[in-house]
């Protein structure tokens, strides 16, 4: 099992910046590739970003490119979501999963391969 624990999110104005924070325990955090994801009400669920075990590979929702950054660090077990300018359609709850990983630069393709997944935190964006 992998425990995740999401932290960081809260209300902010449109154009400003918060930073997640995603912190695992229960297995070696470096042997599983990490997404962030979201979820707005009446709304899927949907990736945001995506890194690699390795953190060589990462991934982003069109809607975030540019403007979110997916970071992670082994020693500390921790995967980061910095966000910057961020918009009122950002807001929704963002989820942190894990799914364990052989290759070093495998990213999971689809929201439902995660195996394991945090409680989420809460993003809010007034405009």
């Amino acid at each position: 099992q992998v425990q995740l624990v999401e932290s960081g999110g809260g209300l902010v104005q449109s154009g400003g910046s918060l930073r997640l924070s995603c912190a695992a325990s229960g297995r070696t955090f470096s042997n599983y590739a990490m997404g962030w994801l979201r979820q707005a009400p009446g709304k899927e669920r949907e990736f945001v970003a995506r890194i690699s075990r390795s953190g060589g590979a990462r991934y982003y929702v069109d809607s975030v490119k540019g403007r979110f950054t997916i970071s992670r660090d082994n020693a500390k077990n921790t995967v980061y979501l910095q966000m910057n300018s961020l918009k009122p359609e950002d807001t929704a709850r963002y989820y942190c999963a894990a799914k364990y990983a052989i290759l070093s630069d495998y990213v999971p393709a689809s929201t439902t391969d995660f195996g394991f997944w945090g409680q989420g935190t809460q993003v809010t964006v007034s405009s």
